[in-house]
C-alpha cells in the first residue's frame, strides 16, 4: 500500500488538478463538457477571494523509491448558504485515479472536507453523484451521508449558457 497525504492544493497543482478533472469527466462520460483551463483554475482558486478550495491526495515515495510525490486525487469544494441551516460546504468533485481507488483515499478526502466544514462553522456538507455511480453512493452512505433524493425527493436543476443570458435579458 502506498502512503498518501491529503493537503490543501497549491497554485502549482493546477495542472495536475485539471488532468484529474478531465479524467473524472471521461469516467462520467461527460468529457465534452470540460471547458475550464489551467489559467481559470489559478485565477479562481488562488486569488484574494477564491471561488473554490481544493484538497489534493498526494502519494509519497517509499524508502528507496526514486519517483517523487504524485497527485493521485482531489476534492474541490466551496462554501454555500442554506436558508434553513446556514453555512454549508459543497463538494463539487471528488476523484481518485483508478489505480489508487480502494485504499481509503476518497474517504480521507471526505473526512478532511468535513473537518474544514466544522472548522468554518458549517452545519452541513453536501455533494451530488450521478445515479449510475453505485460505488460512490455506497461509499457516501457508508460514511453516513443521507441520500436526499430517496429521503426528501429533491432534484437538482441548473441554468447555463443561452438560457442564463435569456433570463438575464442579455
Amino acid at each position: 500500500m502506498v502512503f498518501v497525504q491529503i493537503r490543501e492544493a497549491k497554485e502549482g497543482d493546477c495542472g495536475h488538478i485539471l488532468r484529474l478533472i478531465r479524467e473524472l469527466a471521461e469516467f462520467e462520460k461527460l468529457s465534452d463538457q470540460v471547458k475550464i483551463r489551467e489559467e481559470d483554475l489559478r485565477a479562481d482558486g488562488f486569488g484574494e477571494n477564491p471561488f473554490y478550495h481544493c484538497l489534493v491526495a498526494e502519494s509519497l515515495p517509499g524508502p528507496g523509491e526514486s519517483q517523487g510525490p504524485c497527485v493521485v486525487g482531489y476534492g474541490l469544494y466551496y462554501f454555500i448558504y442554506s436558508t434553513w441551516k446556514g453555512r454549508t460546504v459543497y463538494l463539487e468533485d471528488i476523484y481518485v485515479k483508478p489505480e489508487y481507488q480502494g485504499q481509503g483515499i476518497g474517504s480521507k478526502i471526505i473526512k478532511k472536507v468535513a473537518e474544514v466544514a466544522l472548522d468554518k462553522g458549517c452545519s452541513q456538507f453536501r455533494l451530488s453523484v450521478l445515479d449510475w455511480n453505485k460505488r460512490a453512493m455506497d461509499l457516501y452512505k457508508a460514511l453516513g451521508a443521507q441520500d436526499l433524493t430517496e429521503a426528501e425527493g429533491w432534484h437538482s436543476f441548473r441554468f447555463e449558457g443561452e438560457v442564463m443570458r435569456k433570463l438575464a435579458g442579455k
